[in-house]
């Protein structure tokens, strides 16, 4: 029986030294793991399912670059991801974000034509929001010199998507009349500054009042977008436009469509008048549907009008486009080399303000682009309201009416 016993105790001995020597081994290869800071969506809803956490950082795939980020963009899809009213969202949890720039890290096997080193600025098919991102090289561009990470980052998905769709879909040409909903925000900004490129081109835009001031001298005539713009255009141009440029849905359809002169293009690239709280809403969503006048074939033939649809993200991760797309971004980069165009940066935020910034979109509040800068450092008042947790970590619901997050914005102007 004691012979019995110290076997037993030997045994157990061994098994304890055995475990603990694979702890440690475990232990050595986490502590090796290099880590990121990033942005995380918990789950679809409101502003508190976004957390700064760690997460490992990724290694370039055979034809990927890895990209050390500077500087990423904010858009209105961005906000619809959140709330989980676009189609086919992967599941969270997940890192947003479609475009960012930075430095070349490293590159993945068979991956030509980047060198570390060289700052540039990418498409990412999500995970942009992050201090390291890994992307196909065909997403890949190499900044102009005199570009800074804050105008790269502002420059991508706003520029591509409105060169697109007004050379590529719309066929802009000389005297032609366009009106674009949103002028005040990123894609409007961009298609302003492009129309100037044409001669004698008009543009009507539609913006909330308090920003009319600041993007007056950027359009040809500029109305509220709560006013009855259709009639206020038809006054100065009786026959409509040539080119309806539509990022809200709803209603506005019907009334793009009416404005439309023969030949005329009205293209959707987008439907934020889907998103009016701050969490999904059913009876926005159906509403929106419910305004859409209903498109018919006939009506469209017998009127000479054509209706389209853009999706920049679709057009390059679902249908192989990459190749069309760098083919813009070379012409676009030409005429910021021309000093032709510009992005207009509305403000700069931190990762751990990515909430705030939220809002400022969600609000319509933002003149051009919102860039979340990864370097910055919080302003005070906001550096708890995303503190980094785990890659799983929750946070407690917010209360609502909380309006402090407006007096808090980091203009760089």
């Amino acid at each position: 029986m004691a012979k019995e016993g110290a076997d037993m105790t030997e045994e157990t001995e061994y098994m304890i030294d055995k475990n603990a020597k694979k702890e440690a081994g475990s232990v050595e290869f986490a502590g090796s793991t290099k880590e990121m800071r990033a942005v995380m969506l918990a789950g679809f809803g409101g502003l508190n399912k976004l957390r700064v956490a760690k997460k490992p950082m990724p290694e370039p795939l055979d034809g990927e670059v890895k990209i050390r980020v500077k500087a990423c963009g904010l858009n209105f899809l961005d906000l619809m991801v959140r709330q989980g009213t676009i189609d086919n969202p992967p599941k969270p949890p997940l890192v947003p974000g479609f475009e960012c720039c930075g430095i070349v890290e490293s590159v993945g096997e068979n991956t030509k034509g980047f060198e570390i080193g060289d700052r540039v600025m990418a498409f990412v098919n999500y995970n942009a929001w992050a201090e390291v991102v890994c992307t196909p090289v065909d997403f890949v561009y190499k900044m102009p010199d005199e570009m800074t990470f804050a105008e790269a980052a502002a420059f991508s998905l706003n520029f591509v998507a409105a060169y697109m769709m007004l050379f590529e879909v719309a066929n802009l040409r000389e005297g032609m009349s366009v009106l674009v909903h949103s002028a005040g925000g990123g894609v409007g900004q961009a298609v302003a500054q492009l129309c100037s490129t044409v001669p004698n081109i008009t543009v009507f835009g539609i913006a909330s009042c308090f920003k009319h001031a600041a993007i007056k001298d950027s359009v040809t005539h500029l109305f509220d977008r709560n006013t009855d713009y259709t009639q206020e255009v038809k006054k100065i141009s009786p026959d409509g436009v040539d080119i309806v440029l539509d990022c809200l849905c709803g209603e506005n359809t019907g009334k793009g469509l009416s404005l439309l002169k023969p030949l005329g293009t009205y293209i959707l690239y987008g439907a934020s008048n889907m998103v009016t709280g701050e969490t999904k809403s059913f009876f926005s969503f159906a509403k929106s549907w419910w305004q859409v006048e209903k498109v018919n074939p006939i009506k469209l033939y017998e009127e000479n009008k054509v209706i389209a649809g853009f999706s920049l993200p679709n057009l390059l991760f679902k249908q192989g486009r990459s190749g069309l797309v760098r083919s813009v971004m070379d012409k676009l980069l030409c005429l910021f080399e021309q000093k032709k165009i510009k992005p207009v940066v509305d403000s700069l935020w931190a990762l751990e303000e990515v909430k705030e910034a939220m809002q400022r979109i969600h609000d319509r509040g933002n003149i051009g682009k919102l860039i979340l800068d990864v370097e910055k450092s919080p302003t005070p008042l906001m550096a708890n309201d995303s503190t980094e947790t785990s890659e799983a970590g929750e946070e407690e619901e917010e209360p609502e009416g909380d309006n402090d997050s407006k007096e808090r914005m980091p203009f760089i102007h």
